[in-house]
Parts: structure tokens; C-alpha cells; sequence
């Protein structure tokens, strides 16, 4: 499934959907532990994406098998902090309706009460130039496609900024040329 030397565009979205990163605070949290998990794993990070409810990954990791394991490290981390971040602000309303909205109904078998992320991730290996591109374009134009901004420039949580303004601020890709 994961083939050495090629990229991987990697898609998870959030449980039930839950538009958790409308928040800039864990937005944040995600992009800082996108890096923590970067500078562990030795991946390279290509592109990315954050969308209200999903991400997509543009990575080239080594070995290649090691990508559910960064997921793995990602997803985990970063959903104890909001997670413990939101219970400790539930008073406030918009906190208490994102715990209550991420609340694992009794029937789910699970030593958390809380859940942030699908368990599942999507891979998908990107064999050519055509398809680098393809996907590269989708991930900048995701925003714009839902209708959050009207231009890719606009949404800050891409990697768009990075290759056509040269603005690494809020996050470095490596690039492959």
C-alpha cells in the first residue's frame, strides 16, 4: 500500500464531522503538532490542508510504512489537547457544545468519553507529476471550493501561501525541486 520514495496525500476528518478547527487556538494546536510530529518522524511535508472538519497531507515519509504511525502521533496528541482544552472551558458556549457534539454515545466501548478524529485515514499514493499537481491544486483550492474565502491567498492554514508567496510563518514545506 505505501510505496518507498513516493508521496502520500493523507485525508482525516474529524468525528461526525464536528467543524472543531473553526478555532484559531486549535488550529494552532494542529500546525504545532503537524511540526512536533515532523521533526520526530523526519518526514517531508510537502503540502497541506486544514479545513473546519478535515486535513489533508502532502508527505513523503521514510520508510514509507511509517505513515500510520505518524498519523497516529498527529491525530492522538493533538485531540488530548482540544479535547482537555475544551472540558476546561465547557462553561463557555461554544466549548460546551463542541464537548457535548464529541461525546461517544454509552453503547461505544472506549476508555475515553470523547472523540476528535475518525480512527480511519485515507492514503492515497501520488505516482506522478500530473498527480502531485492535481492534488496540490485540490488541497489549495479546498477552502475556496467550500466557500470559506474567495481566493486561496485568504485562508492561512495551507500550504498556498508557502509556494506562492514564499510566507513560511505559520508552517515550512520542504520542497521537492
Amino acid at each position: 500500500m505505501y510505496t518507498p520514495g513516493e508521496l502520500q496525500f493523507l485525508t482525516s476528518s474529524t468525528y461526525r464531522r464536528i467543524p472543531v478547527f473553526l478555532s484559531d487556538r486549535f488550529r494552532h494546536c494542529f500546525v504545532q503538532r503537524l511540526e512536533e510530529v515532523r521533526q520526530e518522524r523526519h518526514f517531508l511535508l510537502v503540502s497541506w490542508v486544514l479545513m473546519p472538519e478535515h486535513f489533508h497531507l502532502l508527505i513523503r515519509p521514510e520508510p514509507a510504512e511509517t505513515t500510520p504511525l505518524i498519523m497516529k502521533e498527529l491525530k492522538e496528541e493533538s485531540a488530548k489537547q482540544i479535547i482537555r482544552t475544551l472540558r476546561a472551558n465547557a462553561e463557555h458556549r461554544w466549548c460546551g457544545k463542541m464537548l457535548s457534539s464529541l461525546r461517544l454515545p454509552p453503547t461505544v466501548r472506549d476508555e475515553s468519553h470523547y472523540r476528535l478524529r475518525q480512527r480511519r485515514f485515507y492514503p492515497f499514493n501520488v505516482f506522478s507529476e500530473k498527480k502531485f499537481q492535481e492534488k496540490l491544486d485540490y488541497m489549495h483550492n479546498n477552502p475556496v471550493q467550500r466557500r470559506l474565502v474567495s481566493s486561496p491567498s485568504e485562508w492561512p492554514w495551507s500550504s498556498w501561501r508557502f509556494y506562492y508567496w514564499e510566507d513560511a510563518s505559520i508552517l515550512r514545506m520542504d520542497r521537492l525541486r
